[in-house]
């Protein structure tokens, strides 16, 4: 097998023992009896923490952070700053746990590629299949749903600014979009996306760029609303927001796939999830805090669930159309290549059933029901983001019953079962305390998607037009 097409593996030390972990790497890859398709094709371990930087900025900074000068409309300044500021530091925490127990079972030769792999071996094989895997299969393709309709969003927006009294609807928006990203879904493996998630990096770096200039342009200018900051609604409606708003953030950090991530690094992988993410969330601080703190500055409790739509008023651009349309655009594809990656594990789960690790990957074997099955993943996806155009309220119960358990509990959880830190240490009790205090928010987190969703039942209707 070509050396190149290795899975993940660790090392203990230093560079003169690569030549001989990778060579030892090899054989374990020759003669495992698991080896899949989905983990040969699609996670193929060839990146460098520098493209794993790029894979992880383009899954975790995306244009779901439009959305959190919303946030801020259940919060206010000071808890709102609060909770963005815990939601870094604990998943930058829980993300790097969670790449060092990755680490800890390579070393002992058993390389855990996937989500569900941890989940099997360290909690047992009921939890990797029947809780794990449903999760992350649902936050995942999920996520590829509310790209395609908040393309397809995107798209509509344009449109009518330059054709108020157009006819379009928004699924022939999404559809479209829809058709775009068919074609990009068909990239071979997550590691073929480094290049795109380059790109993506830079177009998340633009459109924050834009938004947060709007945003001050319009709120220093006579156009923008009058600012205030105060919570509407009575006793119950700010309960039920500030868990409404906390499940957005966790969304937005939300990730759900760092074993797929660390999966792509060639051998030795030893420290280099820790570069990526450190790149990561160096972008991520600069794209969230500038675009959160100036999008509510700017609109206060008017601020709406994406916040690009404060731009127009009542079909009135506040700032020059040139500039919407630019921001759109930069917005619009980048939300393809957060799409591709979130279709990785989809990709992965379809590969292992379908595809036949004996035969090349190009070959008619795999070529055939990769395309086939690619497209009908995408196909469905779209098809759904069109009849459900209100997504967005079941993707915050997602987010709820994914993000949180995911990103915010599990991966403590697996620290602490596979390292077993002292009673007495101050890092048991402190993931002890994220474990509880993270599942207790997102149970109620849950059950505030769940009052929203019934809530807005009445304007539920398929193919809607929003």
């Amino acid at each position: 097998m070509d050396k190149n097409n290795m899975l993940p593996t660790s090392t203990a030390g230093g560079a003169a023992h690569e030549t001989a972990e990778e060579s030892i790497a090899s054989q374990q890859i020759r003669y495992q009896k698991d080896v899949d398709a989905g983990a040969l094709f699609v996670l193929k371990s060839k990146g460098s923490w520098v493209h794993c930087g790029y894979h992880l900025t383009t899954a975790i900074v995306a244009p779901s952070f439009l959305s959190l000068p919303y946030a801020f409309t259940f919060l206010g300044w000071t808890t709102g700053i609060f909770c963005l500021v815990i939601g870094a530091l604990v998943t930058f925490y829980s993300y790097n746990l969670i790449s060092l127990v990755l680490e800890h079972h390579a070393k002992l030769g058993n390389r855990q590629l996937r989500f569900r792999d941890m989940a099997r071996d360290i909690l047992g094989p009921r939890w990797g299949r029947y809780f794990v895997g449903l999760v992350q299969f649902a936050v995942c393709y999920g996520t590829v749903v509310a790209c395609t309709l908040l393309g397809g969003q995107c798209m509509k927006a344009i449109y009518l600014l330059s054709t108020p009294n157009g006819t379009m609807k928004l699924y022939e928006f999404v559809i479209i979009f829809g058709c775009f990203m068919l074609i990009l879904a068909q990239i071979p493996s997550f590691h073929s996306l480094r290049h795109i998630n380059l790109v993506s990096l830079v177009l998340c770096l633009a459109y924050s760029a834009c938004t947060t200039a709007g945003s001050i342009y319009i709120g220093n200018s006579s156009k923008g609303p009058q600012k205030d900051y105060s919570l509407k609604g009575n006793t119950e409606n700010k309960t039920f927001g500030i868990f409404n708003a906390i499940a957005i953030i966790a969304t937005t950090y939300g990730n759900g796939m760092i074993p797929e991530i660390q999966a792509t690094l060639a051998p030795p992988v030893k420290g280099k999830m820790f570069k990526g993410l450190s790149l990561c969330y160096t972008i991520l601080t600069v794209t969230f805090f500038s675009v959160t703190i100036s999008g509510y500055w700017a609109f206060g409790n008017e601020s709406e669930g994406f916040i690009l739509s404060n731009f127009v008023d009542n079909g009135n651009p506040l700032v020059p159309k040139w500039f919407i349309y630019m921001t759109n655009v930069f917005t619009i594809a980048q939300l393809s290549t957060v799409g591709m990656v979130f279709l990785q594990p989809t990709n992965e789960v379809l590969e292992q059933k379908f595809g036949d690790p004996k035969s090349q990957e190009f070959s008619n074997r795999n070529v055939i029901p990769r395309v086939i099955s690619r497209s009908l993943a995408i196909s469905i996806a779209t098809t759904i983001a069109a009849m459900l155009p209100f997504f967005g309220d079941i993707n915050s119960l997602i987010g709820a019953f994914g993000f949180m358990p995911l990103d915010f509990v599990l991966p403590v959880v697996f620290f602490n079962m596979t390292f077993k830190p002292s009673k007495r240490s101050p890092i048991f009790w402190l993931n002890i305390t994220l474990v509880v205090a993270f599942s207790a928010l997102g149970a109620i987190a849950a059950v505030a998607a769940v009052r929203q969703i019934v809530l807005d039942a009445k304007n539920f209707q398929l193919f809607a037009n929003l």
